[in-house]
Parts: C-alpha cells; sequence; structure tokens
C-alpha cells in the first residue's frame, strides 16, 4: 500500500508564537513519524512577497522558522522539508494551472472579497493596493499542493475554500489534458488547540498579542506575566473555562496536570502564582529546544544544508512531473 502524502506550507513572515507551536508545529511534528504518512514541510517564502515588501524580514522569518522546527526535532530524513523558492517548478506549474483557472473562482476567494469590502468601506476604489499576487495566490497554493500530488493538506478552516480551489483547478487540467494531478483534500483537526493572546483574543501577530516561541527565560515570565486577567484577589474562585491562562496551560499540561490547575482556580489560586506555575511548565517543555535553536541561529550554514538536502529531494518529484506536465500542454522540443 503507497503511503498517503501531507503537505503543509509555512508562510515565512514574523517569528513563531506559542500558538504556532500548538497549532501547527507540534501536530505536524508528531504527524511526521507516522509511518503510513510520506510528509512535505515547505517555507512558504513566495507566499511571503504578498503580504511583506521588507526584505530582511523575509530571509530573518525564513531563518527563524526553519530553526524553529529543526530544533523542535522534524526528523528530515523522514520528510521532505525545502524552501518553496528552491524549487522553479512551482512557479512554472503556477502558470500552467493560472491557464486553467477561471477568473470568476478568483473573484470568489476570501481575502480578495475582504480586501474589496474594506476598500469599499473606506470609500476607496474596490482593487485599491490589491496586488495581483493577493489576487491570485490560491492558484500558487494550489501549485504548491499539486507539484507533489499530496491527498491530504493540514489547514485552519480559514484555508478550507483554498483547497477547494486547489481541486477544481486540478479537475479542469485533468479534464483538458488527462489524469495528472491528485484531488488534495483539506484536513481540519477540531481537537487543534487555538490559544489566546495576551488581550485573550485568538494569539495572532496582526493584534500584536503574541508570546514569541522561544523568548529568553526572562521576557518569556515578562510576556506571561502580562496576561490579561481580571481583578479576583487570591482566595476567591475563578473560572478557568473563560482564563487565558488556564487556556494556555491546558495546551501544555497533561489531563493530570491540567485537572489538578482546574481544581486550583476552584480553590482560588493568585493570579500570580498561576502565572507563575505556567512559566514553569512551558519553559520546562521548550528549554532543550530553545538552546538547540539558538544555536542553530548562530550556525544558518547548518540550516542552509538542510534546506539544500530536501530542495534535492523535492526535485527528485518536481522535475520529471514538471516535464510530463510540459508534455501534456504541448510544450515539447520539435522534431
Amino acid at each position: 500500500m503507497s503511503k498517503q502524502r501531507v503537505l503543509t506550507g509555512i508562510t515565512t513572515t514574523g517569528t513563531p508564537h506559542l500558538g504556532n507551536y500548538v497549532g501547527a508545529i507540534r501536530p505536524a511534528i508528531a504527524a511526521s513519524q507516522e509511518e503510513n504518512n510520506q510528509s512535505f514541510y515547505f517555507l512558504a517564502d513566495y507566499h511571503a512577497l504578498i503580504k511583506c515588501q521588507d526584505p530582511q524580514l523575509v530571509h530573518q522569518s525564513t531563518l527563524e522558522i526553519a530553526a524553529t522546527w529543526l530544533a523542535l526535532g522534524l526528523n528530515t530524513d523522514n520528510v521532505v522539508f525545502y524552501r518553496q523558492s528552491d524549487i522553479t517548478e512551482i512557479p512554472e506549474l503556477t502558470w500552467l494551472l493560472t491557464c486553467q483557472t477561471a477568473k470568476g473562482l478568483m473573484n470568489r476567494a476570501h481575502a480578495y472579497k475582504a480586501a474589496v469590502d474594506s476598500n469599499r468601506d473606506d470609500g476607496q476604489d474596490s482593487d485599491f493596493g490589491i496586488t495581483m499576487g493577493l489576487y491570485s495566490y490560491p492558484i500558487l497554493m494550489a501549485a504548491d499542493i499539486l507539484m507533489f500530488n499530496a491527498n491530504k493538506v493540514p489547514v485552519g478552516k480559514d484555508q478550507v475554500q483554498h483547497i477547494e480551489m486547489a481541486r477544481d483547478i486540478a479537475q479542469r487540467f485533468n479534464h483538458h489534458y488527462g489524469e495528472h494531478f491528485a484531488l488534495p483534500e483539506a484536513v481540519v483537526d477540531e481537537h487543534v488547540s487555538v490559544l489566546q493572546g495576551l488581550d485573550g483574543r485568538k494569539m495572532s501577530k496582526s493584534y500584536g498579542n503574541t508570546i514569541p516561541l522561544f523568548l529568553p527565560e526572562k521576557q518569556l515570565k515578562k510576556h506571561i506575566n502580562k496576561i490579561l486577567t481580571n481583578l479576583l484577589e487570591p482566595g476567591e474562585p475563578k473560572d478557568p473555562d473563560t482564563s487565558t491562562v488556564f487556556q494556555i496551560w491546558q495546551a501544555f499540561a497533561t489531563p493530570e496536570q491540567t485537572a489538578e490547575m482546574r481544581k486550583a482556580f476552584a480553590e482560588g489560586i493568585a493570579w500570580g502564582e498561576a502565572k507563575k506555575q505556567l512559566f514553569e511548565l512551558i519553559n520546562g517543555q521548550i528549554g532543550e529546544a530553545r538552546e538547540r535553536y539558538n544555536e542553530l541561529l548562530a550556525n544558518p550554514a547548518e540550516i542552509e544544508v538542510e534546506l539544500e538536502k530536501g530542495a534535492h529531494k523535492a526535485r527528485e518529484y518536481s522535475r520529471p512531473f514538471l516535464a510530463k506536465l510540459r508534455e501534456a500542454v504541448g510544450i515539447r522540443k520539435i522534431g
């Protein structure tokens, strides 16, 4: 029985935070150990250009995100871990797919529609500030997926539409040129935690409420102490189900530790003590990985070796497959 292919992309904008770790990185690394999966993980640096025009930030984020995955134990011998821009076949496939993609399909993309609605609300022209990168990036995402004929693509609920678009594009290409692409399926894990940030909203770079994953100990403690809490005094019972402190605790704790903290909330644990215990729990789990992360940042050549190794493995799939697709659409040598 052939292995199913699972593909995950990580956009290289910003520094990984606790929410990224709990929601995406930790479950993906666990999935990569499953023998029935063939896992592809890539740094989506072409996608980053849609959101960020600061070259140094894109480069630094690529470094930090690659170091994060390696420090947390991604086994690059067991997976294909690569930088999107190293696979030159991906932008070429993007063009082949663009020529099969209906404009009406792109008009329905959530991100594009949201940008148009925002412009209209502000009294601007509908297309003000909207680049073709933003408009057509679902096609680039489809190329990422279809290049390796991924069967499963783990995503959040907000990304399901893009997987459906990739299926539509693949079906249209297959209809015109023969069966070349598997139809990918979105995998939404309802049990993956979505962490709250310092202000109680979803932890997100756009809200500025994140706790970076590999902060030094003193800064990690300082960030945890900033988590918004209510004014209940020590000794007063506290509701764990409305507490950001408890929600983050639960994402890192064992079931036994979670039950103990729930009991402590009922007994009126002081917020300062709850945050102290939360710091100790998280710091204990990421301390070793943080040390490895800092080693990798100090030696970026080691990261580059891993990415080049991954690019070589990825191109073993992409080069012959794109040659087959070029042949299918009629781009071939004469005579």
